[in-house]
């Protein structure tokens, strides 16, 4: 659960309040304004869509689709849920009286086809009674460098998708290619829907993968650390956009978590520098040695958390 906490400038909040009113966030800071657009963006979405149980349906479709294709993500430069829920939406909005089967068809057809950095919107951009940045690619110049932009409906509307880069962008839209050729197969009666939840292919995909492992000696330091070097994974990969003969740089949504029981300081060493070949993941090193009849090493835990960014290059002339 994201439990997000918001304080309004009301003595009291009663039961029957809805956070529609864009009066409500008058004299709050940005952090609360920010944390009250959750809400307010889900409960726009919802008041926008024609109809709610043909939107869940698949709305649901399409999350499982993105996160077996592995690009359910916005720390990575992916799409994150919200982005998913408006695209979702904006389909529903375009076919009224279509049922979930046919709003996902239509949904990868159209997105596809969609002509980026064209916004998605829900509705027109409104302006409001604060003093607050609105997403708008005229009047603020980072702005124009969103490459994908979906804009959240709920004022003040902000671009839910900033974090896409040129590479995520490249693997979006071959995801959305690929999966509506798949619907098209399955609306004529030769192909099936299983076909579109396949597994990715990202461990096989690439030749080379560039592999950064952050690790710590406790686990409360290490969902810290780990979590900041998750968050600047897509600033290494525009990074790695610019390098000569690169095609693409592709992050993994996900880390991979792991304890290894180190038995000496040069294998906690070499576990931090991704040399596995020494340790243990288990306790069994200790185990073997009190079986021996001597005493068991002392054994030194390393948390370490793998990501990997799948690698395309193109040779050199």
């Amino acid at each position: 659960i994201d439990l997000i906490f918001a304080r309004l400038e009301l003595p009291k909040v009663p039961d029957e309040l809805e956070l529609r009113e864009n009066t409500l966030l008058k004299n709050l800071d940005e952090t609360c304004i920010r944390s009250l657009n959750g809400s307010r963006v889900t409960d726009e979405i919802l008041r926008l869509v024609p109809s709610i149980p043909a939107f869940r349906t698949s709305l649901r479709c399409i999350k499982l689709w993105a996160k077996r294709r592995a690009i359910y993500s916005n720390v990575m430069g992916f799409f994150g849920g919200v982005a998913w829920a408006m695209l979702v939406a904006r389909i529903c909005q375009l076919y009224p009286n279509a049922i979930a089967g046919a709003i996902v068809s239509r949904f990868f057809r159209i997105m596809h086809q969609w002509k980026w950095p064209q916004p998605v919107l829900l509705k027109p951009i409104e302006d409001g009674p604060l003093q607050v940045r609105v997403w708008n690619p005229k009047i603020y110049h980072g702005d124009r460098f969103h490459l994908m932009p979906i804009i959240t409906p709920a004022y003040p509307s902000m671009c839910a998708t900033h974090n896409v880069t040129q590479s995520t962008k490249k693997i979006i839209e071959r995801e959305f290619g690929r999966a509506a050729e798949i619907a098209d197969h399955v609306m004529i009666g030769t192909g099936k829907w299983a076909d579109l939840f396949e597994k990715h292919d990202f461990f096989i995909r690439y030749r080379y993968y560039l592999q950064i492992i952050a690790s710590s000696d406790s686990s409360e330091r290490q969902l810290k650390w780990s979590g900041m070097v998750e968050s600047r994974i897509r600033h290494l990969v525009s990074k790695l956009e610019s390098v000569e003969n690169l095609a693409l740089a592709h992050p993994f949504v996900k880390g991979f978590d792991k304890i290894y029981h180190c038995t000496s300081d040069q294998m906690a060493t070499d576990v931090m520098h991704g040399i596995f070949d020494s340790t243990s993941t288990s306790d069994k090193n200790s185990t073997e040695l009190s079986q021996n009849g001597t005493e068991p090493a002392t054994v030194r835990d390393i948390y370490t958390t793998t990501f990997y960014v799948g690698l395309d290059i193109n040779p050199r002339d």
